[in-house]
């Protein structure tokens, strides 16, 4: 039987929701763990014995450093990692060291936009990736999500960004709006997410009779639930891309998240002409996350 080889580091990202966490041996995996134990259910006092708790069966030691991206950097999270003002490289030196732990956890500071105001937290290490496995790229990057950016990446720095609150908008109408009672589907319907996209996008002052439309017509027309799915999606991503179009337009983009939700605004954008280049989200993750580990090396 082969023997486990002992990490040499830890790779964390928790979100709020999320903690996910990967025993590295440099740039490689060599085992994983994960919960719903995210940042908005800790108490400050809580988050080393749940980090330690879900590392207990992972091939590391008391003192593997770990580095962490996401949301425990928030001031609400373990430590306050300050954001960093664009324009800047996405990763540097300074990581933040969460006082008072026999481990060693660093954790990767978010970046924020003076004017217009906009802030990131946990993007920017996936952005690293990308610029670590794509080095010279320049262009827009996607990161579809609960809360979508689009930041504008040149000669390795972000120059600025913009946050669209589109995932967040989805469920909230999806489960606390009147449109719930019309969208008790999920099969994808793409001609319907496509009609709705083109209708935004050329109209985006039409957004909310757009929506409640969809509920109308399931009323009287008896749409069906995954139709309706399709549109409320297509509508809010399609005022996105309407708002965000100074970004993509005449752009080299690629997309970052979900496979899911980039493979919806990946088709959005092919609608309007733009290809995008659709990433891994875990691999871009890591790769930020290991340059953030190499460059703390270096500082050591």
């Amino acid at each position: 039987m082969e023997t486990l080889r002992t990490a040499t580091w830890i790779a964390v990202d928790w979100g709020t929701s999320n903690l996910r966490v990967w025993a590295m041996a440099g740039a490689e995996v060599i085992a994983r763990a994960q919960s719903a134990q995210g940042m908005g259910r800790m108490t400050r006092d809580e988050f080393g014995p749940t980090l330690e708790a879900l590392m207990v069966d992972l091939p590391v030691t008391p003192d593997t450093p770990a580095i962490a991206c996401g949301m425990v950097g928030a001031r609400q999270g373990w430590t306050e990692a300050p954001y960093r003002t664009i324009p800047c490289t996405t990763q540097d030196k300074t990581l933040i060291r969460v006082p008072g732990t026999s481990r060693p956890v660093h954790i990767i500071p978010g970046l924020k936009q003076p004017s217009p105001a906009d802030v990131m937290r946990g993007e920017e290490t996936q952005i690293a990736g990308f610029l670590a496995l794509n080095p010279g790229w320049d262009g827009v990057i996607c990161l579809p999500g609960t809360h979508s950016k689009w930041v504008h990446v040149s000669a390795g720095e972000v120059v600025s960004f913009q946050t669209f609150l589109t995932g967040e908008l989805f469920a909230l109408l999806a489960g606390h709006s009147v449109l719930r009672h019309s969208l008790n589907g999920n099969e994808s319907r793409d001609a319907d997410f496509d009609a709705a996209v083109s209708e935004t996008l050329s109209r985006p002052e039409k957004l909310a009779a757009s929506l409640f439309a969809i509920r109308a017509g399931d009323l009287l027309n008896g749409t069906s639930g995954s139709a309706n799915r399709a549109r409320l999606s297509g509508a809010l991503i399609g005022a996105e891309l309407a708002a965000a179009k100074p970004y993509w337009l005449g752009q080299q983009i690629a997309i970052i998240g979900a496979a899911t939700q980039s493979a919806l605004y990946a088709r959005a954008l092919q609608s309007q002409g733009v290809p995008a280049t659709v990433t891994d989200a875990d691999r871009m993750t890591l790769a930020g996350l290991t340059a953030a580990f190499r460059a703390l090396k270096e500082t050591i």
